[in-house]
């Protein structure tokens, strides 16, 4: 294989992929099949094509249950075919729609259910997806912030823990992140958008308002961390491999995540991107944060240093908990049922 690119797509992302819903086998069969990364979106929406078609054909018989399951793979699919492929705009809307449709479809039918939500911001509307778990009146809320390349329509994997643990989840994407890269871009200031989330779960009476925590992966590490520092609704945060600031980190980033950062954030050049990016600092923030606090990162992370997560344990105030895995990658994703179920535990016994 001679396109660096590609191999180093294939040997980084197996781990998330797989552990966020790709079928392994397909993971194998699609990189496989293509010898250069110009190709990544298209293999990728063509695989996601066969799983929604047989959502749609279960679907058409009733198969509810079954649809649910292929519509929401098929999102996925669709998802990571598009989610660092910035760089050809056409593509990538083509496929960051069907992931939107894909998800939307299978909403009704997954267990639990999810309802799209739109919420307020700047003259316009962020959109988001709200689950509640069965059996439970007015559940605590998780709030989830993703990161720069992933979206709701990636977040299952995430959600369920919460879910199965009686916490509603809704999960939503801010500036520079899904539907919302378009109109806004990137900002380092995230407790704006999430004031206007947490406003809107004001408003909902099937919600325990009192009783919301805040989870936050890759570069939402960094946003729910920061929100927790100024909105005092937030009784607990989960971050999840978030740098500690953006800005000191940007250099070393990977080519595609600096040029996805450079696009999401309505950057000209990559000297513009880099001064957005100083914007994304808890430098003088961190000591802010007095709520419980969970943070997870692997010892091998090629994105994030991992000296990010530990200066942010040192430096908040409130009740911490720093797990690092040792031979974890970014996020841990190829160690995931290490702190998957565990800061779910962690997080129902903080919000009661």
């Amino acid at each position: 294989m001679s396109d660096p690119m590609l191999t180093a797509a294939i040997s980084h992302w197996g781990a998330r992929f797989v552990a966020n819903g790709v079928v392994l086998t397909d993971f194998e069969e699609v990189t496989k099949s293509i010898s250069s990364y110009a190709d990544w979106c298209k293999a990728w929406s063509a695989r996601a094509a066969h799983h929604e078609a047989l959502g749609r054909e279960a679907l058409a018989r009733g198969h509810n249950l079954t649809a649910g399951e292929c519509l929401q793979r098929a999102g996925v699919y669709y998802h990571f075919g598009s989610f660092l492929f910035a760089h050809d705009q056409e593509q990538m809307k083509a496929a960051h729609k069907k992931q939107i449709e894909c998800r939307q479809l299978a909403l009704p039918h997954l267990v639990p259910p999810g309802e799209r939500v739109e919420i307020p911001y700047e003259g316009k509307t962020l959109a988001g997806i709200l689950r509640k778990p069965q059996g439970v009146t007015k559940p605590p809320v998780v709030v989830m912030a993703v990161g720069l390349d992933s979206t709701k329509e990636e977040t299952d994997a995430y959600e369920m823990p919460f879910l199965m643990r009686g916490m509603a989840t809704l999960v939503f994407e801010g500036p520079g992140q899904g539907e919302a890269q378009y109109d806004f871009p990137i900002r380092g200031d995230y407790e704006v958008p999430v004031k206007a989330v947490l406003d809107y779960v004001e408003t909902r009476m099937d919600l325990d308002t009192k009783r919301i925590g805040m989870w936050g992966v890759s570069l939402g590490g960094y946003y729910a961390p920061r929100a927790a520092a100024f909105d005092k609704r937030i009784k607990a945060c989960i971050a999840l491999g978030g740098p500690f600031n953006m800005g000191a980190a940007f250099d070393s980033l990977p080519d595609l995540t600096r040029e996805t950062f450079r696009i999401r954030s309505h950057a000209k050049t990559r000297e513009e991107a880099h001064k957005n990016a100083n914007t994304l600092s808890l430098e003088g923030i961190a000591g802010k944060i007095n709520c419980p606090i969970f943070i997870v990162n692997g010892r091998q992370d090629r994105v994030i240093p991992p000296a990010d997560a530990e200066r942010l344990a040192r430096e908040v105030k409130g009740p911490v908990v720093l797990m690092m895995i040792e031979d974890g990658n970014h996020i841990a994703n190829n160690r995931a049922y290490r702190w998957r179920s565990q800061s779910a535990d962690w997080l129902k016994e903080q919000l009661g």
